[in-house]
Parts: C-alpha cells; structure tokens; sequence
C-alpha cells in the first residue's frame, strides 16, 4: 500500500478488530531476515482511536504474542543449526537488548539447548579509565570503554572448555568489581552476548572459531511518523524517552543527565554500532507502535521537573508535546514478561 493510501486508510472509521489488525499488520515472520528493520508507520490519531474505543488491551496481547512468535522462530533456526556456539545480540541503546537476551534464552530452552549469557554492561571499566571523546568527557560509547582484554581472555577462556569469574559493573557507583559467580561452557551450552559492541569484529579477535560457530543478530526499536507532506519521519526518540525513564527508575538519572548525554549517544551508534548491523543474520524491531501511550506518564513528571535556566529545557519542552499527542494507556495491561518493562519496572525478570 502507498503511504498516501495507508493515510486515506487510516482516516476512515474501523471496528476494533479492522484498528487491530492494521496496527500489527506491520509484523510478519518471515520478513525478519529483512536486511534492514522493519519499522512502523501509524499515526497519533490513528493509536488514539484505537485506545479511546476500547482496543488497547487486545493491540497489547496480539503484539506481544507476535514479538513472542518472532524470537521462539529465531530459537528454532538456531537449533537446527548444531555448529552454533556463540549467539551475539547488538543494537543501539535502549532497543531492549536485555530482555530480548532473556526471552530468547527461555525460547532456546524450549528446543531442547542450554543457553548461559554474558552481557558486555559488566565489562565496563572504572571511570577514571574510560576513553575521552573529543569534548574531553569519558567515552562511554566506545569500545574501549569496555576492559577489552579481560573480555577478550574470558570469551576465549570459555570457548576452550574453561571456567570464569563473571564482573558487575555498577552503573550508579561507576565501578567495576569481580563477583563470585562462575560460568563454563559444556558441550550442550549456547553463549549469548549480548551488548551494544556484540557485533564489532574486535570482540572475537583472541576467538578462534570458524564464523559458523556464530549467530548474530541486531535489534532496535524503529518507529516512524507520519509527515505532513505524506512522507514518514524515522525517529528513535523512543529510545531516548525508553533511557531516561529507566535510569531514573534504576540508575538515579535525571532527565537532564540524560537528554545532555544523547548527542553523544547517538554519535557512537553511527560509529561503533550502526556500522556492523549489515553483519546481522537476522534483525529484530523491539519498537511497539503505542509505547509512547504507556511511557508518557513516567516520562511527563521527569520533563516537566526540567528547569527554563538549563540547556536541556528546549529538547525537554519538545518531547512533552510529542508525547501529549498520545493518550494514556494503563500500565497494567503490558504483561509483567512484556520487552517494555525493562524501562517501566514491574519485569517478571531479574535485571
């Protein structure tokens, strides 16, 4: 359908099951090994309707049962493929790497394989040691922010049989401590890394293993808008607006903090990240066409406490008018297992 047509489509008036079902239309199996994401494309007005007539919570089942469908079909090409030993998992941040990691291990479970999982997040080092961008600020983005060579010796060290002591990177504290907690590798075990740099070749360099002993999979969360002159707009505000609500939540952020770092963010996607997506054998969109209509009540409280006297306010002052143009979704009716709860909270998982 031509995007002008889809926008005479979503002008007339549905029943709640036509609203559903063009909603998720957008997701289909077997577009996953699409080159690049598949992303989304409805409108305010459009999402608004469908909440105010009653089809929020049957649009949240349907989508999470297709998110569901999508990662256990991921699972089940792994599993055919027995010469897999290593399943790497990148994306931007905020594209809910995580609890994709999570999911997809209950997911490989069910074929029968035993996954264990390492995330990149604990290899950060202290920041007295962080990389300097060109501002002179730590480098948070860059790969080397990461203890490169104690990553490299524990993923060559597992991937001979032998046995490690896993770190944890304490994102409120800034520091880095070596836990108790030990991983090996049998001959049943899947690895799965899962990090924003999963996908930079430099992460395997001390790996010997052929690349079909590898699966790499890149996740986002796209969305678009629609334009006034019939085009879409691609925005990854979500994301931004996902990060802040979570790192108040879990990491004792402020919204300033964290609309001052995005720039930076964004600029070590398009260098350290984006670059490798090509490499992906599958690309997975994490993006929820209506999360706006759930993220807007935490997020609104953490906008608004933006000072006029702070750099931040404008960009503040913007994303409070995009998420006015949502209406409000009750929280409860995202599942507890829900890819979103990663930034509201109330996870079934264990962070």
């Amino acid at each position: 359908m031509h995007i002008s047509e889809k926008i005479n489509y979503e002008t007339c008036p549905k029943t709640i099951p036509e609203l559903v079902n063009f909603l998720v239309s957008e997701l289909h199996l077997n577009r996953l090994n699409k080159e690049k994401l598949r992303v989304f494309e409805c409108s305010s007005d459009y999402i608004n309707g469908a909440i105010d007539f009653g089809g929020a919570n049957i649009m949240v089942k349907i989508n999470e049962a297709l998110k569901e469908a999508a990662i256990s079909t991921i699972a089940e090409e792994i599993a055919v493929r027995p010469k897999i030993k290593v399943v790497l998992i990148a994306g931007p941040s905020s594209s809910g790497k995580t609890t994709f990691c999570k999911k997809l291990t209950y997911a490989i479970q069910q074929q029968g394989l035993q996954p264990l999982s390492i995330s990149l997040d604990d290899y950060y080092g202290d920041s007295a040691n962080a990389p300097l961008d060109e501002e002179g600020k730590p480098d948070w983005e860059s790969l080397y922010a990461l203890n490169l060579p104690m990553l490299q010796e524990h993923i060559a060290t597992l991937l001979e049989g032998g046995r490690i002591r896993l770190p944890h990177y304490d994102f409120t504290t800034s520091r880095s401590t070596i836990t108790d907690q030990h991983l090996r590798l049998l001959p049943d075990n899947v690895l799965l890394v899962e990090g924003i740099h999963a996908l930079n070749p430099l992460l395997l360099s001390a790996a010997s293993l052929p690349p079909e002993n590898f699966y790499r999979i890149y996740i986002s969360a796209l969305t678009t808008r629609p334009t006034e002159d019939g085009g879409q707009e691609t925005t990854t505000d979500n994301r931004l607006i996902r990060r802040m609500v979570r790192d108040s939540k879990f990491r004792a952020t402020t919204a300033c903090q964290t609309i001052s770092r995005w720039q930076a963010v964004r600029n070590g996607e398009e260098k350290w990240i984006i670059p490798y997506q090509s490499q992906a054998d599958v690309n997975f969109n994490s993006g929820y066409q209506y999360e706006y209509c759930l993220l807007r009540e935490h997020a609104l409280p953490l906008l608004e406490a933006v000072r006029s006297d702070e750099p931040e306010y404008a960009e503040a002052q913007r994303l409070i008018r995009l998420l006015h143009q949502y209406h409000r979704m009750p929280v409860h009716y995202l599942p507890p297992y829900s890819l979103l709860r990663e930034f509201l909270g109330g996870s079934a998982y264990l962070y």
